[in-house]
C-alpha cells in the first residue's frame, strides 16, 4: 500500500472518530437544554442531572483524547517503518559520486600492463561498491531508449533525431538512482525533439 493511501486511510479514520465525537456533545447538549428546561425537577433530580452532564462531558472527553492517542500512535508506527525503509538514503545520496567517478575511472583505457592491472583493481572495488548499495535497494534509473519522464529523469538537451519516436531519451549524460521507490538523482538526459 503506497504512503498516499495510507495516510488518506488515517485522514478517513481521524474524520470518522471526530464526526462521532461531535455527534455525541450535540446529543448532551439537547439533553442538557431539556434538563434546564424542565423547571419541574426536584433538586435531587436537578443534582442527578448535573452529575449525568459532567459524566457525558467526562466520557467525550476521554473519547477525543483517546482518538488523539491512536491517531498519534498509527502516524509514529508509519514514520517508523518509512524511517527503516529509507534508513539509508544519506549515504547512499553522498556515494552517488562516488559511483560517478568509478565509472569514469573504468572507462579511460589502459595502455601499459600496470595500468591495465590498476584497472581490474579499481572494478573490483567498483564492483562490490556496487553489491554493497544494491543490497541497501539503490538501482539505477532506466533511461536510454525509454520515454522521458520528468518524474525520473531531467532533460539537459534536445537533439532532432527522425529515427526515433519523439519524446524518447537519446542518451543518457548522467546515471540517475532511486531508493526503493524513491528517486535519489534524476537521470540527466538528452531527449529527442
Amino acid at each position: 500500500m503506497s504512503k498516499a493511501n495510507e495516510f488518506k486511510e488515517q485522514a478517513v479514520e481521524e474524520n470518522t472518530v471526530v464526526e462521532e465525537q461531535l455527534n455525541e456533545q450535540e446529543e448532551n447538549v439537547v439533553d442538557a437544554e431539556a434538563v434546564e428546561a424542565t423547571p419541574e425537577l426536584t433538586v435531587e433530580e436537578q443534582h442527578q442531572a448535573a452529575l449525568e452532564q459532567k459524566l457525558d462531558e467526562s466520557e467525550s472527553r476521554f473519547l477525543r483524547l483517546r482518538a488523539d492517542y491512536d491517531n498519534l500512535k498509527r502516524r509514529t508506527q508509519a514514520e517508523r517503518i518509512a524511517q527503516e525503509k529509507y534508513r539509508a538514503q544519506n549515504l547512499l545520496t553522498d556515494l552517488l559520486p562516488v559511483l560517478d567517478n568509478f565509472e569514469r575511472a573504468l572507462q579511460v583505457e589502459a595502455t601499459t600492463e600496470d595500468a591495465e592491472s590498476m584497472k581490474k583493481g579499481i572494478e573490483m572495488v567498483y564492483r562490490s561498491l556496487i553489491e554493497a548499495t544494491t543490497k541497501e535497494g539503490l538501482e539505477p534509473v532506466a533511461s536510454e531508449g525509454e520515454a522521458f519522464d520528468p518524474n525520473i529523469h531531467h532533460a539537459v538537451m534536445q537533439e532532432q533525431d527522425d529515427s526515433k519516436e519523439q519524446g524518447i531519451v537519446l542518451q543518457e549524460l548522467q546515471k540517475g538512482y532511486k531508493l526503493k521507490d524513491r528517486i535519489l538523482r534524476p537521470a540527466m538526459v538528452k531527449v529527442n525533439e
